[in-house]
């Protein structure tokens, strides 16, 4: 799943801020996290969510890959294609290893993911990297400040699936050339990409909604969750984080 790069990313290493010292679920392992069956019932659908997302991934850039418009294009995504599927392998066989099983863990969020993909389908090459880029990189955001409270064991496991897949570095160089060569394409890239933003923030609250473990995670009803506040300074971090993403792609927010 592509991720941001230092300059869009939120992180405490990114903005220069000292990482507080883990306190609560943060500081425990599974073990001892997962006693809590409310959390443990949080985590199986956040390892759900996040391993049909690497799924949907995997199969996205294989088929965008038909759409390359040059041999090594065609090569880079899908070198891309089987980083994503690497990390679903990684999510499923953890949720095996806890008891759950992954294929029930994910069958919840098939439908609004598959939904979002049906409506932001891309009509060309450029639409399908500045999907990827842009769409990916708000859930990963999203993911990533679930993820500082979570226990040790499975806080470790989502950054690394998180990781960038080359995606991020790639789409910035495609589309800030094809601007160059033709300005009138950051337009319409612009108004793709801000479409792209609010399906993105749409789905995810819809998934949150949907499944009470998750909605009762964040809220701080389980572990370190955020409390209201939070959850809007959250969600203001990531569009804030969108807003670098497109100045580096060379489009307007």
């Amino acid at each position: 799943m592509t991720t941001p790069d230092n300059a869009a990313d939120p992180s405490a290493e990114a903005t220069g801020k000292t990482t507080p010292a883990a306190t609560g679920v943060a500081a425990q392992n599974w073990d001892t996290a997962a006693a809590d069956p409310q959390y443990r019932a949080a985590v199986v659908d956040l390892l759900g969510a996040l391993a049909y997302g690497e799924l949907a991934a995997f199969e996205r850039l294989a088929e965008d890959a038909k759409l390359a418009p040059t041999l090594s294009d065609k090569a880079e995504l899908a070198k891309m294609a089987s980083a994503e599927f690497h990390h679903f392998e990684r999510l499923r066989d953890r949720l095996a290893a806890v008891g759950a099983g992954p294929t029930e863990a994910m069958e919840p969020f098939v439908a609004a993911l598959d939904g979002f993909h049906r409506q932001t389908a891309p009509s060309d090459w450029l639409e399908g990297l500045v999907k990827a880029f842009v769409g990916d990189s708000i859930a990963s955001d999203f993911y990533r400040e679930v993820a500082a409270r979570l226990d040790a064991d499975t806080r470790g496991l989502v950054l690394s699936v998180l990781d960038d897949t080359g995606h991020a570095s790639f789409a910035v160089e495609k589309v800030r050339a094809a601007i160059d060569a033709d300005p009138r394409v950051g337009g319409r890239l612009a108004l793709w990409a801000r479409r792209l933003m609010g399906e993105a923030l749409s789905q995810s609250q819809r998934v949150v909604a949907d499944r009470d473990a998750l909605s009762t995670m964040l809220v701080g009803g389980v572990a370190d969750g955020f409390d209201l506040a939070e959850v809007g300074r959250m969600f203001s971090r990531i569009t804030e984080a969108h807003t670098k993403r497109m100045a580096a792609l060379g489009l307007a927010a």
